[in-house]
């Protein structure tokens, strides 16, 4: 059973669906790029009073990402920690981690990706995810650790398959197959497998990406960075088969399975933090290491 948002979307869809089948019939072309759009179209939360003042303690600033002005915010001092939200999310959802993390003697740096919270854009799409992790790890002499949740883990995964370097990853509720949600979303809206097919193929060719490529599980196989992924078995979002499937895939990868946390509850849970940032926090068993016996 879908959760609440998941059912507002699908009622959305379905509110459309009639609309956009009868262009598929008319106007081929036309369909397949309306139907592109509304794919790329992700809803905009209200960013919550604990969010803002979360972000108004950080360093805001600016960064160019292909056509997108893309608003960052900084916290501390030291190696770069890198937080990745999800999609139809901000940056500030994982909150949770900055001050952790920045007591551990780390920066953090989050993001709103395009089409997303303050960056600009309307629509936006995994490969803009990719596209906006790399610009800002091309400003950090190296990125330290990366935790990601939802599709922002499928971005980071993509990334890293593109050449972006980290020591430490953290996947919350990571979604391990974007590919298929092009299926879902014809499905939900009622609309020929053409059109599906043809907005698949626009992608590509506004991206550069292979279709294939989105399923991230065939491309980590060659990882060797260490992950650890966190999914919990009631997620209404995003299947804990995925996180299963991705840990499975990546080399050395271990999977810790919640109960009772889905798809958001995962992200601030205190103990998931702790975990998480003992992870990502190698500088402590060295420091351990060095002190005398």
């Amino acid at each position: 059973m879908a959760d609440s948002r998941t059912s507002r979307r699908s009622a959305s869809l379905r509110i459309l669906g009639p609309a956009l089948r009868a262009l598929a019939w008319a106007a081929p072309p036309l369909a397949v790029r309306a139907a592109a759009a509304l794919f790329r179209m992700p809803r905009r939360h209200q960013t919550s009073d604990a969010e803002r003042q979360l972000l108004a303690t950080g360093k805001r600033g600016l960064l160019r990402a292909g056509k997108n002005q893309v608003a960052t915010w900084e916290w501390g001092e030291g190696p770069t920690m890198l937080l990745v939200h999800g999609w139809g999310s901000r940056g500030a959802r994982l909150g949770s981690f900055v001050e952790p993390l920045v007591s551990s003697g780390y920066s953090v740096v989050t993001f709103d990706a395009p089409g997303h919270g303050e960056s600009s854009g309307r629509l936006s799409s995994l490969p803009q995810f990719v596209e906006a992790l790399r610009t800002i790890a091309h400003t950090r002499e190296s990125i330290h650790g990366v935790v990601a949740h939802s599709m922002g883990s499928a971005a980071a995964a993509l990334a890293m398959t593109r050449g972006l370097e980290a020591e430490r990853v953290v996947f919350l509720a990571p979604t391990a197959n974007p590919a298929a949600y092009t299926k879902y979303f014809a499905e939900a809206l009622g609309i020929p497998s053409q059109i599906r097919v043809g907005m698949e193929q626009l992608f590509e060719r506004q991206f550069g990406f292979r279709w294939e490529e989105f399923n991230v599980t065939q491309g980590v196989r060659s990882l060797t960075t260490p992950l650890l992924v966190f999914h919990d078995r009631e997620d209404r979002e995003v299947a804990w088969t995925d996180g299963e499937s991705l840990a499975r895939a990546w080399p050395g990868a271990e999977l810790i399975t919640t109960q009772g946390l889905g798809h958001t509850k995962i992200v601030h849970d205190p103990d998931i933090v702790r975990q998480a940032v003992a992870f990502l926090d190698v500088r402590a068993g060295r420091r351990q290491a060095s002190l005398p016996a």
